[in-house]
């Protein structure tokens, strides 16, 4: 006798949710290591951003001291000798206004 193979028939609800699953299976893994990157990507740009701040801020705070030390009263005095003027306590008056 001959052995007779039966073919279980599968409704079109059970492809569609085979061929999901399946779809899920292959996708997952893909789209875990896209994110994955994309993660790694804009942590990379984070940190970029937080060393150009760093270097803008020692700037910053560098230019601060050369407009302190350049509004000083004694480079002030420095630089109108150079110029060939002079400081006279007696040449400056005080204007107040009255109210």
């Amino acid at each position: 006798m001959r052995k007779i193979k039966k073919r279980l028939k599968m409704s079109k609800f059970e492809k569609l949710l085979y061929t999901l699953a399946l779809f899920l299976l292959v996708i997952s893994p893909i789209s875990i290591v896209f994110s994955k990157a994309t993660l790694a990507n804009i942590n990379y740009e984070v940190e970029r951003q937080k060393q150009q701040i760093e270097e803008q801020q020692r700037t910053n705070e560098s230019l601060a001291m050369t407009i302190n030390e350049l509004a000083s009263l004694t480079k002030i005095q420095e630089v109108a000798e150079q110029q060939g003027l002079s400081y006279n306590n007696s040449n400056i008056k005080t204007v107040s206004e009255n109210k």
